[in-house]
């Protein structure tokens, strides 16, 4: 599954957009660098019962930006993304 699929399920799964969950992680301070992976992932998971490879994929976005490596971007592997920026802003927004 692409990073850009994960977020979009995400989306799916609690009813908010990836951007929407970036700025209720930086609210609580999840953007920290002393922040773990797990404290993050606990947080999604007991919030909106996302599992871990959902979860991973936003704390990418969290601890990193939207920005992914472009080793992922137009491979033939499980993990490839059509662009190297991932959208944050919902699927119905996405630019086709």
């Amino acid at each position: 599954m692409s990073f850009q699929a994960y977020l979009d399920t995400i989306e799916e799964k609690t009813g908010l957009t990836p951007r929407q969950l970036l700025e209720i992680a930086q609210s609580r301070g999840y953007n920290d660098a002393s922040v773990r992976a797990g404290e993050v992932l606990d947080w999604l998971k007991t919030d909106y019962g996302l599992g871990r490879g959902h979860g991973m994929a936003l704390v990418h976005v969290i601890k990193k930006g939207p920005q992914i490596d472009a080793k992922h971007v137009g491979t033939t592997g499980s993990h490839r993304d059509e662009t190297d920026v991932l959208w944050l802003d919902g699927k119905a927004t996405k630019p086709a």
